[in-house]
Protein backbone atom coordinates (compact mmCIF):
# COMPACT_ATOMS: atom_id res chain seq x y z
CA UNK A 1 0.00 0.00 0.00
CA UNK A 2 1.31 3.49 -0.80
CA UNK A 3 2.35 5.85 1.96
CA UNK A 4 2.77 3.16 4.61
CA UNK A 5 5.41 3.40 7.34
CA UNK A 6 6.76 1.12 10.03
CA UNK A 7 9.51 1.21 12.65
CA UNK A 8 11.33 -1.61 14.41
CA UNK A 9 8.65 -1.55 17.12
CA UNK A 10 5.96 -2.26 14.49
CA UNK A 11 4.62 1.29 14.55
CA UNK A 12 3.34 2.41 11.17
CA UNK A 13 1.46 5.17 9.38
CA UNK A 14 -0.40 4.89 6.09
CA UNK A 15 -1.19 8.14 4.30
CA UNK A 16 -3.72 8.66 1.52
CA UNK A 17 -2.57 10.63 -1.54
CA UNK A 18 -2.31 14.34 -0.84
CA UNK A 19 -5.55 16.22 -1.52
CA UNK A 20 -6.32 19.90 -1.02
CA UNK A 21 -8.41 20.56 2.07
CA UNK A 22 -8.32 17.07 3.55
CA UNK A 23 -5.60 14.70 4.72
CA UNK A 24 -6.26 11.07 5.66
CA UNK A 25 -4.05 8.79 7.75
CA UNK A 26 -4.35 5.38 9.36
CA UNK A 27 -1.76 4.43 11.95
CA UNK A 28 -0.68 2.12 14.74
CA UNK A 29 1.53 3.14 17.67
CA UNK A 30 2.73 1.02 20.55
CA UNK A 31 4.02 3.78 22.83
CA UNK A 32 4.45 7.52 22.52
CA UNK A 33 3.12 8.66 19.17
CA UNK A 34 3.34 12.44 19.11
CA UNK A 35 4.88 15.14 21.28
CA UNK A 36 2.67 18.15 22.10
CA UNK A 37 1.75 20.00 18.89
CA UNK A 38 -1.05 21.89 17.11
CA UNK A 39 -2.78 21.58 13.76
CA UNK A 40 -4.58 24.43 12.02
CA UNK A 41 -7.19 21.91 10.89
CA UNK A 42 -9.99 20.01 12.53
CA UNK A 43 -8.68 16.59 13.54
CA UNK A 44 -11.58 14.15 13.28
CA UNK A 45 -11.17 10.40 13.57
CA UNK A 46 -11.91 7.24 15.48
CA UNK A 47 -10.07 4.51 17.34
CA UNK A 48 -10.12 1.08 15.71
CA UNK A 49 -8.39 -0.93 18.43
CA UNK A 50 -6.68 -0.34 21.78
CA UNK A 51 -6.69 2.78 23.94
CA UNK A 52 -5.72 6.07 22.28
CA UNK A 53 -4.67 8.54 24.98
CA UNK A 54 -3.81 12.22 24.78
CA UNK A 55 -3.80 15.48 26.73
CA UNK A 56 -6.13 18.15 25.34
CA UNK A 57 -7.24 21.46 26.87
CA UNK A 58 -5.81 20.49 30.25
CA UNK A 59 -7.61 17.14 30.44
CA UNK A 60 -6.46 13.57 29.85
CA UNK A 61 -8.63 11.81 27.26
CA UNK A 62 -8.85 8.11 26.40
CA UNK A 63 -10.54 6.81 23.26
CA UNK A 64 -11.41 3.14 22.78
CA UNK A 65 -12.68 1.08 19.86
CA UNK A 66 -15.44 2.83 17.88
CA UNK A 67 -15.24 6.15 19.72
CA UNK A 68 -14.99 9.41 17.77
CA UNK A 69 -12.27 12.01 18.38
CA UNK A 70 -12.67 15.70 17.49
CA UNK A 71 -9.89 18.22 18.11
CA UNK A 72 -10.43 21.88 17.26
CA UNK A 73 -7.91 23.85 15.16
CA UNK A 74 -4.92 25.31 17.00
CA UNK A 75 -5.51 23.36 20.22
CA UNK A 76 -2.40 21.80 21.79
CA UNK A 77 -2.44 17.99 22.14
CA UNK A 78 -0.16 14.97 22.16
CA UNK A 79 -0.71 11.24 21.66
CA UNK A 80 0.31 7.87 23.08
CA UNK A 81 -0.87 4.33 23.70
CA UNK A 82 -3.00 3.98 26.82
CA UNK A 83 -2.02 0.33 27.27
CA UNK A 84 0.87 -1.94 26.34
CA UNK A 85 -1.17 -3.30 23.41
CA UNK A 86 -0.86 -0.04 21.48
CA UNK A 87 -3.60 1.66 19.51
CA UNK A 88 -4.83 1.63 15.90
CA UNK A 89 -6.76 4.60 14.56
CA UNK A 90 -7.85 6.64 11.56
CA UNK A 91 -7.81 10.43 11.39
CA UNK A 92 -9.00 13.13 9.02
CA UNK A 93 -7.42 16.58 8.99
CA UNK A 94 -10.01 18.98 7.57
CA UNK A 95 -9.25 22.59 6.73
CA UNK A 96 -11.72 24.85 8.60
CA UNK A 97 -12.46 26.65 5.33
CA UNK A 98 -14.23 23.56 4.05
CA UNK A 99 -16.34 23.26 7.20
CA UNK A 100 -17.15 26.98 7.07
CA UNK A 101 -18.29 26.77 3.45
CA UNK A 102 -20.29 23.57 4.00
CA UNK A 103 -22.21 25.17 6.88
CA UNK A 104 -23.19 28.19 4.78
CA UNK A 105 -25.92 30.23 6.46
CA UNK A 106 -26.69 27.55 9.05
CA UNK A 107 -23.96 28.81 11.41
CA UNK A 108 -22.29 32.09 12.31
CA UNK A 109 -19.08 30.56 13.63
CA UNK A 110 -16.97 27.43 13.40
CA UNK A 111 -18.39 24.71 15.68
CA UNK A 112 -16.36 24.04 18.81
CA UNK A 113 -16.83 20.55 20.24
CA UNK A 114 -16.01 20.64 23.95
CA UNK A 115 -15.75 16.87 24.35
CA UNK A 116 -12.70 15.46 22.60
CA UNK A 117 -13.89 11.84 22.80
CA UNK A 118 -17.46 10.57 22.48
CA UNK A 119 -19.70 8.07 20.70
CA UNK A 120 -21.56 9.38 17.68
CA UNK A 121 -22.75 7.08 14.89
CA UNK A 122 -23.42 9.97 12.51
CA UNK A 123 -19.86 11.26 12.65
CA UNK A 124 -18.43 7.74 12.81
CA UNK A 125 -19.98 6.71 9.50
CA UNK A 126 -19.03 10.00 7.87
CA UNK A 127 -15.39 9.40 8.85
CA UNK A 128 -15.54 5.78 7.71
CA UNK A 129 -16.79 6.85 4.27
CA UNK A 130 -13.63 8.89 3.76
CA UNK A 131 -11.50 5.76 4.09
CA UNK A 132 -13.24 3.55 1.55
CA UNK A 133 -10.31 3.89 -0.90
CA UNK A 134 -7.20 5.02 0.95
CA UNK A 135 -4.99 4.60 -2.13
CA UNK A 136 -7.09 7.05 -4.18
CA UNK A 137 -7.96 10.72 -3.88
CA UNK A 138 -11.61 11.31 -3.07
CA UNK A 139 -13.88 12.17 -5.98
CA UNK A 140 -15.04 15.82 -5.72
CA UNK A 141 -18.69 14.87 -5.26
CA UNK A 142 -17.81 12.29 -2.62
CA UNK A 143 -15.62 14.82 -0.81
CA UNK A 144 -18.43 17.38 -0.81
CA UNK A 145 -20.80 14.83 0.74
CA UNK A 146 -18.31 13.79 3.42
CA UNK A 147 -17.50 17.41 4.38
CA UNK A 148 -21.22 18.22 4.57
CA UNK A 149 -21.88 15.26 6.85
CA UNK A 150 -18.94 16.17 9.08
CA UNK A 151 -19.90 19.85 9.23
CA UNK A 152 -23.50 19.03 10.12
CA UNK A 153 -22.31 16.53 12.71
CA UNK A 154 -20.00 19.09 14.32
CA UNK A 155 -22.78 21.65 14.44
CA UNK A 156 -25.02 19.26 16.38
CA UNK A 157 -22.29 19.16 19.07
CA UNK A 158 -22.13 22.96 19.41
CA UNK A 159 -25.48 24.70 19.35
CA UNK A 160 -23.83 28.04 20.20
CA UNK A 161 -22.21 28.18 16.74
CA UNK A 162 -25.48 29.26 15.14
CA UNK A 163 -26.13 31.84 17.87
CA UNK A 164 -22.78 33.58 17.82
CA UNK A 165 -22.89 37.32 18.49
CA UNK A 166 -20.56 39.77 16.78
CA UNK A 167 -19.11 37.11 14.52
CA UNK A 168 -19.55 38.86 11.16
CA UNK A 169 -17.03 37.58 8.65
CA UNK A 170 -16.10 39.26 5.37
CA UNK A 171 -16.26 36.05 3.38
CA UNK A 172 -14.94 37.59 0.19
CA UNK A 173 -11.86 39.12 1.86
CA UNK A 174 -10.93 36.02 3.84
CA UNK A 175 -11.37 33.79 0.80
CA UNK A 176 -9.19 36.09 -1.33
CA UNK A 177 -6.51 35.99 1.37
CA UNK A 178 -6.66 32.21 1.59
CA UNK A 179 -6.49 31.79 -2.19
CA UNK A 180 -3.50 34.12 -2.36
CA UNK A 181 -1.69 32.19 0.38
CA UNK A 182 -2.46 28.87 -1.35
CA UNK A 183 -0.98 30.21 -4.58
CA UNK A 184 2.19 31.46 -2.87
CA UNK A 185 3.06 28.82 -0.28
CA UNK A 186 6.68 28.71 -1.46
CA UNK A 187 7.08 32.51 -1.35
CA UNK A 188 7.56 35.07 1.39
CA UNK A 189 4.18 36.81 1.73
CA UNK A 190 4.09 40.24 3.38
CA UNK A 191 1.12 42.02 4.93
CA UNK A 192 1.02 44.71 2.25
CA UNK A 193 0.30 42.04 -0.38
CA UNK A 194 -2.69 40.73 1.55
CA UNK A 195 -3.96 44.24 2.13
CA UNK A 196 -3.83 44.92 -1.61
CA UNK A 197 -5.52 41.64 -2.49
CA UNK A 198 -8.33 41.88 0.07
CA UNK A 199 -8.87 45.61 0.50
CA UNK A 200 -8.68 45.21 4.29
CA UNK A 201 -6.05 46.47 6.69
CA UNK A 202 -3.81 43.77 8.14
CA UNK A 203 -5.32 43.84 11.62
CA UNK A 204 -8.93 43.61 10.51
CA UNK A 205 -7.96 40.83 8.13
CA UNK A 206 -6.15 38.91 10.86
CA UNK A 207 -9.26 39.00 13.05
CA UNK A 208 -11.57 38.06 10.20
CA UNK A 209 -9.30 35.26 9.00
CA UNK A 210 -9.16 33.65 12.45
CA UNK A 211 -12.94 33.80 12.78
CA UNK A 212 -13.35 32.19 9.37
CA UNK A 213 -10.61 29.56 9.48
CA UNK A 214 -9.59 29.13 13.10
CA UNK A 215 -6.02 30.33 12.66
CA UNK A 216 -3.90 33.29 11.52
CA UNK A 217 -2.86 33.95 7.90
CA UNK A 218 0.80 33.31 8.77
CA UNK A 219 0.10 30.02 10.49
CA UNK A 220 -2.17 28.97 7.64
CA UNK A 221 0.69 29.60 5.19
CA UNK A 222 3.16 27.70 7.38
CA UNK A 223 0.88 24.67 7.68
CA UNK A 224 0.30 24.53 3.92
CA UNK A 225 4.08 24.49 3.47
CA UNK A 226 4.35 21.64 5.95
CA UNK A 227 1.53 19.76 4.21
CA UNK A 228 3.55 19.97 1.00
CA UNK A 229 6.69 18.75 2.76
CA UNK A 230 4.86 15.81 4.32
CA UNK A 231 3.38 14.76 0.99
CA UNK A 232 6.74 14.96 -0.78
CA UNK A 233 8.85 13.14 1.79
CA UNK A 234 6.22 10.40 1.99
CA UNK A 235 6.89 9.69 -1.69
CA UNK A 236 10.65 9.56 -1.09
CA UNK A 237 11.92 13.09 -1.75
CA UNK A 238 14.90 14.10 0.37
CA UNK A 239 14.23 16.31 3.37
CA UNK A 240 16.51 19.04 1.98
CA UNK A 241 14.76 19.19 -1.40
CA UNK A 242 11.29 19.08 0.16
CA UNK A 243 12.22 21.96 2.45
CA UNK A 244 13.38 24.14 -0.44
CA UNK A 245 10.41 23.23 -2.66
CA UNK A 246 8.02 24.34 0.08
CA UNK A 247 9.69 27.70 0.63
CA UNK A 248 11.70 27.04 3.81
CA UNK A 249 15.11 28.68 4.10
CA UNK A 250 16.80 25.33 4.76
CA UNK A 251 16.23 21.80 6.09
CA UNK A 252 16.86 22.80 9.69
CA UNK A 253 14.15 25.49 9.54
CA UNK A 254 11.69 22.99 8.07
CA UNK A 255 12.59 20.33 10.65
CA UNK A 256 11.94 22.66 13.58
CA UNK A 257 8.56 23.67 12.17
CA UNK A 258 7.61 20.12 11.25
CA UNK A 259 8.29 18.73 14.71
CA UNK A 260 6.58 21.66 16.44
CA UNK A 261 3.43 21.27 14.35
CA UNK A 262 3.18 17.50 13.93
CA UNK A 263 4.84 16.29 17.14
CA UNK A 264 7.23 14.05 15.20
CA UNK A 265 10.41 14.72 13.23
CA UNK A 266 10.25 14.66 9.42
CA UNK A 267 12.93 11.97 9.31
CA UNK A 268 10.92 9.71 11.63
CA UNK A 269 7.78 10.35 9.59
CA UNK A 270 9.59 9.43 6.38
CA UNK A 271 10.99 6.21 7.87
CA UNK A 272 7.52 5.19 9.02
CA UNK A 273 6.11 5.93 5.56
CA UNK A 274 8.54 3.67 3.70
CA UNK A 275 7.39 0.42 5.29
CA UNK A 276 4.61 -1.92 4.17
CA UNK A 277 2.09 -3.79 6.27
CA UNK A 278 2.49 -7.54 6.53
CA UNK A 279 -0.45 -10.00 6.45
CA UNK A 280 -0.10 -10.46 10.20
CA UNK A 281 -0.75 -6.74 10.72
CA UNK A 282 -3.95 -6.97 8.74
CA UNK A 283 -5.08 -9.94 10.83
CA UNK A 284 -4.96 -7.74 13.95
CA UNK A 285 -7.38 -5.12 12.62
CA UNK A 286 -10.61 -5.10 14.61
CA UNK A 287 -13.83 -5.37 12.64
CA UNK A 288 -15.85 -2.16 12.50
CA UNK A 289 -19.12 -1.92 14.46
CA UNK A 290 -22.19 -2.81 12.46
CA UNK A 291 -24.28 0.12 11.32
CA UNK A 292 -27.60 0.10 13.11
Amino acid sequence: MPGLERSCTHDWVQTAPWQAGIQRIEAFFSGEAYAPHRHDTYSIGYTIKGVQSFDYRGVRADSTSGQVIVLHPDELHDGEAGTDEGFHYRMLYIEPAMVREALGQSANALPFVKEAVFSDQRLYWAILAAFSDMHLTLDPVALDEIITLLADGLLTKDSSANKAVGSFIDVRATRLARDYLDANIDQKVVSEELETVTGQDRYSLARQFRKAYGTSPYRYLMMRRLDKVRAQITTGMSLANAALNAGFSDQAHMTRRFKANYGISPGHWQRLARRMKTPSDMDNITQFPRKS
